[in-house]
């Protein structure tokens, strides 16, 4: 036996860093919206991907989508529609000088 094959520790080397720097927090992103979406209620106020602002007014689980109330009426929008991001900060409590 000859040792070990340094192309196979540079493919090795490689494939650490893509999964730590690439797949390892894609997985934590989605399990995050994951459980932003499932602790979504009525009356929580969220902003959609596409920038509406509303209230949630309704939760059905067996399409799992949400009606959002806005100042223009009641939409239906699939949950993964709503964005995390954006929701959390309008939630946010704000920050004092």
């Amino acid at each position: 036996m000859e040792g070990i094959n340094p192309n196979f520790i540079m493919i090795a080397a490689m494939l650490a860093v893509f999964y730590f720097f690439m797949i390892a927090p894609q997985r934590k992103r989605i399990k995050q919206e994951k459980n932003f979406y499932n602790q979504l209620k009525r009356g929580d106020r969220v902003i959609t991907k596409s920038g509406m602002h509303g209230k949630v007014a309704e939760l059905n689980d067996k399409d799992n989508s949400c009606v959002i109330e806005t100042l223009a009426g009641k939409i239906k929008f699939d949950r993964s529609a709503i964005s995390m991001e954006m929701s959390k900060k309008l939630n946010a409590p704000a920050k004092s000088k």
